[in-house]
């Protein structure tokens, strides 16, 4: 059952406490958008109230919808703005989310909300046959020589040693990244550090930082690139060969572009725990967006993953659409495409990452926003869900995509360092 209601502005004193979901700049105009529960979170059939204040009342009407899963549609309207509020209130009555949208001169601010999260399902089985490709994708890649190349580099930093690594890969790809640990030969926790969307360098303090403070760290670009060249040519590269890379092959599940890149993670978490100095306890995956994605499915695929930190995962809920709800970033399956969507759909469920979730024997750690729509939240639930052991969301119903992720990041950092002194995680 649907409740909705839109009304005047509530009293300035039911807003203290409230935390603010977006601001965005309309000209002049600074619009946000409030929830009346701090943290988001509803049952299901409860009403979410969503304040919008504007600092000048723009001179049209905002038009604004409520959409469950972020494409369902649940309610539409215009504001109608007194002393600079308005109110939009919704419910809904199963398992999901909301998001409320507001136009204004092509921009749009976001409010959101959870139903009943722990209990969103995923939106579709897993292949029968989803471990045997993966065993079979493993055998192809242990039929390479891992052949380890580094290279030793400048970390900058007197106690970090730095080294450019390259190895093997399947289909004579390679794989890159930074290689970094504290000076010496001591017995050190590993960090898998992996990379969200995009064609760009690694950076040398992406590793050499968690070095410093101890760990021995192996940060891995996702393409078979160099790790330092110029800006141009990455460009090129953006607009060339890896044009739209995510829809490479994905329509075939032995083509897809990710299938190296899962394979490069699988091969970096052997890297680490042969090697000698691993303290043999402590192996952490860690990512956020597309790096979130590989984390957990690193995690998934590979037994020696003790752990796992991955904020606004993406590759999760494939096939969303098919029970109405937004999916995940790279949207694999992508009906305006010309591609068979059959044919899409079915390769995507080797890749989910809601299928690699269920496999995960150490604790994790995700951080997820309300208003992501990018990695839209109820497919991150649906995820996280799956998860069968130890496990922390940290639901920021403040967040998008990219900002503003404050209350995670402490959150990890205490994981770091609990994991890395070989001590249980915070799971509250």
């Amino acid at each position: 059952m649907l409740r909705f209601m839109s009304r005047q502005f509530l009293p300035h004193l039911l807003l203290l406490g409230a935390v603010s979901i977006f601001s965005l700049t309309l000209a002049a105009v600074e619009l946000t958008v409030t929830p009346d529960r701090v943290d988001g979170v509803y049952q299901p059939g409860q009403m979410v109230t969503w304040t919008i204040t504007v600092t000048e009342v723009p001179a049209e009407a905002l038009g604004y919808t409520v959409k469950a899963g972020g494409v369902q549609d649940v309610a539409a309207g215009k504001l109608m703005f007194a002393d600079g509020k308005a109110t939009v209130s919704a419910s809904w009555s199963e398992p999901g989310t909301l998001l409320l949208a507001v136009a204004h001169d092509k921009k749009t601010s976001y409010g959101g909300a959870a139903y009943a999260w722990d209990k969103i399902p995923v939106s579709a089985p897993e292949p029968a046959d989803f471990d045997a490709f993966w065993q079979g994708k493993i055998a192809e890649l242990q039929a390479v020589p891992m052949d380890a190349k580094l290279e030793a580099v400048e970390s900058g930093e007197a106690n970090v040693d730095l080294w450019k690594i390259t190895m093997g890969n399947i289909r004579g790809s390679k794989i890159h990244g930074y290689f970094a640990r504290p000076k010496g030969n001591a017995p050190c926790p590993a960090m898998l550090a992996v990379q969200w969307a995009g064609v760009y360098p690694l950076q040398k303090q992406w590793s050499v930082n968690p070095a410093k403070s101890g760990w021995m760290v192996l940060n891995l670009i996702a393409h078979d690139l160099p790790i330092d060249e110029g800006k141009a040519f990455y460009d090129a590269q953006n607009a060339g060969a890896l044009k739209g890379y995510p829809t490479i092959g994905n329509d075939d599940r032995e083509l897809s572009y990710f299938l190296r890149m899962y394979l490069s993670c699988y091969r970096g978490a052997d890297y680490l725990i042969q090697r000698s100095d691993w303290n043999k306890t402590t192996l952490l995956s860690q990512g956020g967006s597309q790096g979130g994605l590989q984390a957990i499915m690193v995690a998934g695929l590979h037994p020696g993953v003790t752990a796992v930190t991955a904020n606004v995962p993406a590759g999760c809920d494939h096939t969303g659409e098919q029970v109405k709800r937004m999916p995940g970033w790279p949207h694999w399956v992508q009906s305006w495409s010309g591609k068979d969507v059959a044919k899409m759909t079915t390769a995507s469920t080797y890749y989910d990452v809601v299928n690699f979730a269920r496999r995960i024997k150490g604790p994790v750690l995700v951080g997820m926003g309300l208003i992501d729509t990018t990695c839209a939240p109820a497919g991150v639930f649906a995820m996280f869900n799956q998860i069968p052991g130890p496990k922390r969301v940290v639901i920021m119903p403040t967040a998008d995509h990219s900002r503003p992720h404050d209350a995670y990041y402490p959150v990890m950092g205490a994981w770091w360092g609990a994991a890395k002194d070989g001590k249980a995680v915070p799971l509250k």
